[in-house]
């Protein structure tokens, strides 16, 4: 993973994988989700990233312990159905 910010035009960039972007779709006003050629998120940019989050140049990283871990993607989804709506 690796995050950027361009102060210049205050945009925040999280690239999760190196994979080639095939689409782009504005999520949320000022979230742009980039999607790989199977559909799976590759990267995300924050527009006006500065009036989002208290200061974009800072960033605090951790790795949660195992038994504190909250549960993946998959078993949200297991548990919620594929979009969000309970089983």
């Amino acid at each position: 993973m690796k995050v950027t910010y361009d102060p210049e035009v205050d945009v925040l960039r999280i690239v999760f994988s190196n994979v080639p972007v095939e689409e782009s779709d504005e999520d949320k006003p000022g979230v742009i989700l980039d999607y790989g050629k199977d559909g799976s998120v590759v990267g995300m940019e924050i527009l006006d990233a500065s009036e989002h989050m208290e200061n974009p140049m800072v960033m605090e990283y951790t790795i949660v312990p195992e038994r504190a871990a909250r549960p993946t993607a998959a078993v949200f989804r297991e548990k919620r159905g594929k979009y969000g709506t309970k089983k």
